[in-house]
């Protein structure tokens, strides 16, 4: 099963995606897909958090800021991956880290192949986005393209997925396929 689990902040995506992840398993492999940089202090507490929270879930943690690819160099694709986040991901291929300059619009592009192929790759995965370019603000130009290309990641997940889930006010709206449970 490929799911695709996409909300605003703080909806519980991390936790149905870890509950689904598990699900999934069976008792099998599992692993957590950790695609944030931490920036600040409240980046250390979210990812204290998240630790917490799949404490005794069974998951292995792959570290994965960028290039999504290389965290099959040393997990079994016929494992289930959660992914969390794609948002994180995708900030980390536009933004460097310690680079202060104009996105890098190709790696926008390259990173939404290499998670197509990713998804593909794998027999199950689980992945999380957040839904930022729903308001209605204006923003910077570089901000509207990153948002852009988010949501061109997220069509192209949301196709690809079996199943596609929204998390909209503590609610999940099911879009596409079903919840297992």
């Amino acid at each position: 099963m490929k799911a695709f689990i996409s909300g605003g902040a703080k909806n519980g995506k991390t936790t149905l995606g870890q509950d689904l992840a598990v699900y999934l398993a069976a008792g099998g492999t599992h692993y957590y897909v950790a695609t944030m940089i931490s920036a600040d202090a409240e980046d250390d507490e979210r990812i204290r958090r998240h630790i917490a929270d799949r404490a005794g879930l069974g998951f292995e943690t792959i570290e994965c800021p960028r290039h999504i690819l290389s965290c099959l160099d040393t997990a079994d694709r016929n494992g289930v991956f959660l992914l969390d986040s794609v948002t994180a991901l995708l900030q980390n291929e536009i933004f460097p880290p310690g680079k202060n300059y104009a996105p890098d619009l190709p790696a926008a592009e390259r990173c939404m192949r290499e998670l197509l192929k990713f998804v593909r790759s794998v027999r199950s995965a689980v992945l999380v986005s957040d839904y930022i370019f729903s308001d209605a603000g204006e923003y910077d130009p570089m901000t509207e393209r990153y948002r852009r290309a988010l949501a061109g990641i997220d069509r192209m997940l949301a196709r690809e997925c079996d199943t596609v889930v929204e998390l909209a006010a503590g609610r999940r709206i099911v879009h596409k396929g079903v919840l297992p449970f």
